[in-house]
């Protein structure tokens, strides 16, 4: 299919066009309170198509991959493409670096699990946090997930790639109460392999454990103190520092991490280090959005910024060439000397644990972050009490720079992979 669109925009008269298409398939089972509440069987299928007329670019998409909808589909591309503005930066990839040899990254599992037996695995999930704890009081359900599809991307240079994928995962939220009032919270597994799953009872068990520590919540003295971000929430903390120095925002000067190559961006404890070729890795891909070569890389040494984060386009808007980042990075490991986390809560003295946090305060452009939270209260290095609705500030600079130390606790389930980071100092505000 992806040829016949390829060819379709050549005739049309594109100058170079690229393609991405899908079709995927899945299935979701959701249970609350022991009943099954929803089944969903997903099939999709479609296509993007890019054209280039020149400099000037259009893009159109489609569910429909009959030859009728294939030729509409490039014609709306071109019709865009012809009445938008050129501009110098867009275009494929150089040929050059498109990727020639595929690693096979054994990203394909599929799970043989048909609907009751989904059931029973979230019934049971469910079940078990249910029956943790006499103050877990309700639950939002439990739910069971897989999915596999096929991926494919091609381009006019010749080249094309198809990548296979599953995708599984089990999650559950439960409530919990006292005399104040109730508390909810979440936890889930997910793999490319269904037997690396976590165990689905301790999912549920994990979600009750961590909605019950939420209980008893007191208020907190406004003041600086060391604030920790366990590890579930310190991935979303490093993808502040990895958005600061991606093409996007630096080219449209929307950064506080301007011209920062070369310079310390961060604690001299801390390394960024992308690793695309994991085996079973969530985000591993042989090649990115633009066909190019992906390789391991390090974004940041030492705390210093060793590389942006560009596809092709932002890399021509820098004057740079690409680093195979087209649609992301992919496997970021956080490295760092890790230490358990005991200890890390021992050497706070007093402070913050976050364990959640809200709200979307943080200006890159600035550096300004200011964000709800919500956690455990650290007094002599001892967890004594449950915080809400608290507000962490501090200006990302110091954040980063201030990092004193990374936990062993590394939690891998997405895209980023990080111990919890203990930052010397924040203001914690009622």
């Amino acid at each position: 299919m992806a040829t016949r669109i390829l060819d379709e925009a050549k005739r049309q008269g594109a100058t170079a066009a690229e393609v991405a298409a899908g079709d995927s398939s899945g299935l979701v089972v959701s249970v609350r309170k022991g009943e099954l509440e929803t089944v969903e069987f997903t099939n999709d299928r479609g296509f993007g198509i890019t054209v280039y007329v020149g400099d000037r670019k259009g893009n159109a998409s489609t569910s429909d991959a009959g030859p009728n909808a294939i030729r509409d589909t490039v014609r709306a591309a071109l019709n865009i493409a012809r009445y938008t503005e050129g501009d110098p930066c867009n275009g494929l990839a150089d040929a050059s670096l498109m990727a020639r040899r595929i690693p096979d990254l054994d990203l394909h599992h599929p799970w043989d699990i048909d609907v009751p037996r989904a059931t029973e695995r979230a019934v049971e999930t469910e079940a078990a946090g249910l029956a943790y704890d006499n103050r877990i009081v309700n639950s939002e359900g439990a739910r069971v997930a897989t999915a596999r599809g096929c991926q494919v991307y091609g381009n006019s240079h010749g080249f094309l790639e198809a990548a296979w994928g599953t995708r599984h995962s089990t999650s559950c939220l439960m409530i919990a109460a006292d005399a104040n009032g109730m508390q909810p919270e979440d936890w889930y597994t997910v793999s490319r392999d269904p037997t690396d799953l976590e165990n689905h009872v301790e999912v549920g068990r994990e979600a009750a454990r961590r909605a019950v520590g939420r209980l008893g919540c007191r208020p907190v003295n406004t003041g600086t103190y060391p604030v920790m971000f366990a590890a579930p929430v310190a991935a979303g903390l490093v993808s502040h520092l990895l958005s600061a120095i991606s093409g996007r925002a630096l080219y449209r000067r929307e950064s506080y991490l301007l011209d920062s190559l070369g310079r310390q961006a961060a604690s001299e404890d801390i390394t960024l280090r992308e690793e695309p070729h994991r085996p079973k890795g969530l985000a591993s891909a042989g090649y990115d959005g633009d066909g190019v070569e992906t390789r391991a890389k390090t974004f940041i040494d030492g705390g210093v910024v060793a590389s942006y984060i560009l596809d092709s386009y932002s890399a021509r808007r820098l004057g740079m060439t690409t680093t195979g980042n087209a649609g992301g990075y992919f496997n970021l490991d956080v490295v760092a000397d890790t230490r358990p986390v005991e200890e890390l809560v021992n050497a706070m003295g007093t402070g913050l644990l976050v364990t959640n946090l809200m709200g979307q305060g943080v200006n890159l452009v600035t550096g300004d972050y200011s964000r709800g939270a919500g956690g455990v209260w650290i007094a002599d290095g001892e967890p004594r009490h449950p915080v809400d609705e608290v507000t962490i500030a501090a200006n990302l600079d110091d954040v980063y720079k201030g990092i004193v130390g990374c936990g062993d606790d590394i939690d891998r389930r997405g895209n980023i992979h990080t111990g919890s980071l203990l930052v010397r100092e924040m203001t914690v505000a009622n």
